[in-house]
């Protein structure tokens, strides 16, 4: 697809988790061949504090994260998209703005953590999943031969991590 690395954008709601739990991770193990950004259809505005939290104790560096509509992707000069991947349910079923070089995109739903009310251990553990289910199909994603497969399979194959 390019010799670039590839650009990839999580998308979610809130961008204040699960997209930001994704975006570190990928930034973090894709050993320069991928750039994670993460954004969202109606933004917080600030990142939710246990994913920082988490993010810290595994070792996975954060700075700069912040909460950030998708539209910034949108724009003139704003990076090339290869893949965009859905976190959530909601800006899945959301009519999303048009993105340049026509981007893959697949839906790799996951259950939002920071809805999750209880105790504050149950609530960490909510982020603890949320980040094992991501880095399970972070990990599954970047060990694809992306540039030996055509489209269609490659599009097949990102989806089907979703699923997983």
């Amino acid at each position: 697809m390019t010799a670039r690395p590839y650009n990839v954008l999580f998308l979610c709601t809130g961008n204040s988790a699960r997209s930001i739990l994704a975006e570190a991770f990928l930034n973090f193990r894709g050993h320069g061949q991928f750039r994670a950004f993460s954004a969202g259809s109606h933004p917080t505005g600030q990142v939710n504090p246990l994913a920082l939290e988490l993010l810290e104790r595994c070792g996975i560096p954060a700075e700069g994260a912040r909460s950030k509509s998708w539209d910034e992707f949108a724009r003139p000069g704003a990076p090339q998209l290869d893949f965009v991947f859905t976190v959530c349910d909601n800006a899945a079923g959301e009519v999303c703005p048009v993105w340049p070089g026509q981007p893959m995109t697949a839906h790799w739903g996951i259950p939002d953590p920071a809805a999750v009310q209880g105790t504050p251990i149950e609530r960490r553990r909510a982020f603890e999943e949320a980040l094992r289910v991501l880095e399970r199909r972070i990990s599954l994603f970047i060990s694809l031969p992306i540039a030996s497969l055509d489209r269609l399979s490659l599009r097949e194959r990102v989806r089907e991590i979703g699923k997983r």
